[in-house]
């Protein structure tokens, strides 16, 4: 197929579906075996009796859990083993152009004209689409243990987006939006965008590959590859191994700040550059830099005025005395994206580029990722998202009864009774109140929550 045939059969399939309405169950398989021949993956199979064989296949039967705990029959929309679970719903409102929707953080109660896909939580539309998460969810729960958790959990509103959520844990504790906020909904526009398409083909045959700890791992073996170079040469100098390792870790979280743009952008990288061909010079102006970021003031580095980084990690601004070679390894470091590196690998890079004798002396070694959400989503995450949720809850029920009394003044005003529905008005008013009452007290528990991690280390947890 050629580029101008792939163009005008994307610009066909959004053109179709966009322009689409109708019951979900009428439209929903067409529209995803169109979706798949445009990501050139295969097709859903045809569903077979016995539903233990039914790997990727349409409407695929299981049995429910309900909150009683007795279990009823139910369908997935679209299930492939080891991949996803998607549930599809189609709404009837009105399209809006894709430039309109997440374009920033709304009231979280307005009034349902605004344009489907902004985030707010009163609007039918997102509600819809919880709803149509948390079924997901539930029919990920219900397949057979030897399926295990499904990554990804999709969302589809037919003809307008799908959301995407991952949990690379095989745990279901913590589906998360994917890739971020901002770009978990994918909008039937955005398919002309080969990196979307790429994305989601992925998502079909090889979810593994899109898990950001295989990225991380791979970073943490090239890096931690670079800092032992550096580790090695300073042990057979008779640096000390406690102020080698701290000497590392400010390295890190410098190339890691800047690469966040808590430094200028790309100065630390760029003075080691310089730094290789001026080896004498590495001491003194590293040492500035880090006084600078104590205590907040201008680094010669950064040619400017840096923040203060609290916690007193930069009060002591030993730099070691390094060869020319060595501060190459640490530029080479410095020139990946740190961006796209979990900041609890800081521990595992620390933990590899010490030896053994190292290691011990100092107590370096660290949680692994696995073991600490194992703990952290039971401990802190679960119990939030219950309580969020019967929030959510509570303050949909205020919407509601505010809705109901507003009906009720309008009926008041046409029959003529201006008291009534002056009341009911003020009544309806108050509920509204309430429900956001609700949502803020949560939001102000939750930025004054604390949790404590007393041997924090690198911060894994």
């Amino acid at each position: 197929m050629t580029a101008t045939t792939a163009d005008r059969s994307i610009d066909e399939y959004i053109t179709r579906w966009t322009a689409s309405a109708g019951a979900e169950r009428v439209n929903f398989q067409l529209f995803a075996s169109q979706l798949c021949r445009l990501l050139g993956v295969a097709e859903p199979a045809p569903a077979v009796e016995d539903a233990s064989l039914n790997d990727y296949t349409f409407e695929r039967a299981g049995r429910f859990k309900e909150a009683d705990g007795s279990t009823s029959p139910g369908r997935i929309d679209l299930y492939k083993r080891r991949a996803f679970v998607l549930e599809a719903k189609q709404s009837r409102e009105k399209r809006r152009p894709k430039e309109l929707a997440l374009a920033g953080q709304p009231d979280l109660f307005v009034p349902d004209t605004q344009p489907r896909g902004q985030r707010s939580a009163s609007r039918a539309w997102d509600q819809l689409m919880i709803s149509a998460r948390r079924q997901a969810e539930d029919y990920a729960k219900a397949l057979p243990e030897s399926h295990g958790w499904p990554p990804f959990v999709l969302v589809c509103d037919v003809g307008h987006c799908i959301e995407v959520y991952a949990d690379f844990t095989g745990q279901g504790k913590n589906y998360a939006q994917f890739p971020d906020r901002q770009g978990f909904r994918i909008f039937l526009t955005e398919l002309r965008d080969e990196m979307v398409r790429d994305r989601l083909r992925r998502i079909w045959e090889e979810p593994a590959t899109l898990d950001p700890a295989r990225q991380s791992a791979k970073v943490t073996r090239e890096i931690a590859g670079r800092l032992a170079a550096v580790s090695k040469g300073l042990e057979k100098r008779g640096e000390n191994a406690e102020d080698v390792a701290l000497f590392l870790m400010r390295c890190l979280f410098t190339m890691f700040a800047e690469d966040v743009k808590l430094l200028p952008e790309g100065c630390f990288t760029s003075w080691l550059d310089r730094a290789k061909t001026n080896a004498d010079k590495f001491q003194h102006e590293l040492a500035q830099l880090w006084q600078a970021m104590d205590k907040g003031g201008f680094a010669t580095i950064a040619e400017t005025k840096v923040k203060q980084f609290n916690g007193h990690f930069f009060a002591s601004a030993q730099v070691l005395k390094l060869q020319r070679e060595e501060i190459g390894e640490l530029h080479a470091a410095a020139k990946y994206n740190w961006k796209e590196v979990d900041p609890a690998i800081f521990g595992t890079l620390l933990e590899q580029a010490l030896d053994d004798k190292e290691r011990a002396k100092l107590g370096a070694h660290y949680t692994p990722r696995a073991y600490v959400e194992r703990l952290v989503v039971v401990t802190v995450l679960e119990p939030l998202r219950q309580e969020w949720a019967q929030v959510q809850a509570t303050a949909e029920r205020f919407k509601i009864e505010a809705d109901a009394l507003e009906l009720e003044a309008k009926e008041a005003g046409f029959k003529g009774q201006r008291k009534v529905a002056t009341d009911k008005a003020s009544e309806a008013k108050g509920k509204r109140t309430e429900a956001i009452g609700v949502i803020r007290g949560f939001h102000s528990r939750l930025c004054h929550t604390r949790v404590l991690d007393p041997a924090c280390g690198t911060g894994n947890f």
